[in-house]
C-alpha cells in the first residue's frame, strides 16, 4: 500500500503536481490508472484531469482503490457523470477488483494544482 501524504492542513492546497506511485505494489496500476485518467477532459475546460489538478491521490486496500479527487467547481453540474466515468476508466486497469471515486472539496481546487504543462497552455507561466 502506499503511503498517503499527510492530510494537508484546512484551507491550504494539496501538493500540485499529483504523481502516481513509482514504485510498490500498486506502482504499476496506479501508473496506468493515471494514463487512463489523462484521457478524460473536464467537459467545460480543454484539458485532462490529471494536468488540471483535479486527482489528489490513490488509497488502496487489497486490490480495491479509492481516488480522491476535486472539481473545479462545487457546482459542476457534471459531478457524478464525471465521477463515473472515472470509475469506469479505474477499473479498466487490470488487478483492480474494485474502485470508488471520492469527491473532496476541502481544500478547494486552484490553478496552483495544476502540471506545469497545464499552467503553459493557459498561460500561468
Amino acid at each position: 500500500m502506499t503511503d498517503p501524504a499527510p492530510p494537508p492542513a484546512p484551507g491550504s492546497t494539496p501538493p500540485a503536481n499529483f504523481a502516481p506511485a513509482t514504485e510498490g505494489p500498486y506502482a504499476q496500476r496506479e501508473q496506468l490508472i493515471t494514463e487512463n485518467l489523462k484521457q478524460i477532459f473536464d467537459p467545460e475546460i480543454p484539458m485532462n484531469i490529471v494536468d488540471l489538478g483535479l486527482i489528489y491521490g490513490f488509497e488502496w486496500t487489497n486490490d480495491a482503490v479509492k481516488l480522491k479527487m476535486t472539481l473545479t467547481a462545487v457546482g459542476c453540474p457534471v459531478a457524478g457523470i464525471l465521477a463515473e466515468e472515472v470509475k469506469m476508466a479505474i477499473e479498466k486497469v487490470p488487478n483492480v477488483k474494485a474502485a470508488t471515486v471520492e469527491l473532496i472539496w476541502d481544500p478547494p481546487w486552484s490553478p496552483e494544482r495544476m502540471s506545469d504543462f497545464a499552467k503553459r497552455q493557459f498561460g500561468y507561466v
